[in-house]
């Protein structure tokens, strides 16, 4: 939408009921190319434009698992019987012999694994770590409140911060910050995000919510803060609070106050502990899924079969 500033009244918090699938969603939680009243919005129609010709493929093919989103894969399967579930793919990928895959990642900056050395240090399950992931942007009152939130929050955090996450500007945070955090807190550029998330030191995960970082925070097992961007991270975000009750969620107006109540809730208090019991419990159906016999890797195997007769 070009502006929202006239939905400040809450509108946006209105519920709907009418998307197959889709239960507990507010108009919100949909994805942000779709919040507009321009019919002629580029980005919408792209999409619009894509989702039919999706109805013309063969197949598609989703990087999920049935356990996880069965009524949403029921309503597609309803209008388009022809897909394949065959996620998660860090998990799938793990069924495969060695050393077959290492050129292969969907990072798209250059990693640094120093942190690891850093997290080698810390106590279990007593890191956060924090990734707003490849293209989202913030201003740098964001990024302030950010920092001091993580400061009073007095928990170990790793934070990566990219070069060009500050709309029109540089990263620069206050010398008072670094002083005051100096022996519990570690800055990266980039870094190796599913050995971090693995990393029997990281408790929680402070997140944009897209796709691959949702996902391969329940392939590890760790409980996310979400401050959902744009495209589809509105809607991951809604899931990961409510349906699968593995996260919460950072008001769009990042306050540092806000920011220490969630960290700390999420490292220490009592929704904390249920939300790890809940995205253990979802990593268990993932590693179900994807293992030899587990309907992911049954779908993988009739895919390659199915392509391997197109020839």
């Amino acid at each position: 939408m070009k502006d929202e500033s006239y939905l400040s009244n809450g509108y946006l918090d209105t519920p709907i009921d009418w998307i197959p699938g889709m239960r507990n969603i507010r108009l919100k939680d949909l994805p942000s190319f779709i919040r507009t009243t321009d019919r002629d919005e580029i980005v919408l129609n792209f999409m619009m434009e894509q989702a039919q010709n999706c109805l013309k493929s063969s197949a598609i093919i989703f990087n999920t698992f049935d356990e996880l989103e069965q009524e949403v894969l029921n309503a597609i399967v309803a209008k388009f019987p022809r897909i394949y579930t065959i996620g998660p793919l860090p998990l799938l990928s793990k069924q495969l012999p060695e050393n077959k895959l290492e050129s292969m990642s969907s990072s798209l900056w250059k990693e640094d694994s120093s942190c690891l050395d850093w997290l080698h240090e810390r106590s279990p399950n007593s890191v956060v770590y924090i990734n707003f992931g490849s293209i989202a942007v913030m201003t740098e009152e964001n990024l302030i409140e950010f920092a001091w939130g993580l400061a009073d929050s007095n928990h170990p955090f790793l934070w990566i911060i990219r070069p060009d996450v500050i709309m029109g500007g540089s990263a620069t945070l206050p010398a008072e910050f670094t002083k005051a955090t100096k022996d519990r807190g570690m800055l990266a550029s980039w870094c190796p995000q599913d050995q971090v998330l693995s990393h029997p030191s990281v408790g929680g995960f402070l997140t944009h919510a897209g796709w691959n970082s949702t996902i391969e925070s329940i392939c590890a097992g760790v409980p996310v803060i979400c401050w959902p961007f744009f495209a589809e991270q509105q809607t991951n975000c809604r899931y990961a609070c409510t349906t699968w009750e593995i996260g919460m969620e950072i008001d769009k107006n990042v306050k540092r106050e806000d920011i220490q109540k969630l960290v700390k809730e999420l490292m220490e208090g009592d929704k904390g502990k249920n939300m790890r019991q809940k995205v253990l419990y979802w990593k268990e159906k993932a590693e179900e899924a994807t293992k030899k016999g587990g309907s992911s890797y049954k779908n993988f195997d009739t895919l390659t079969k199915e392509i391997l007769c197109l020839k």
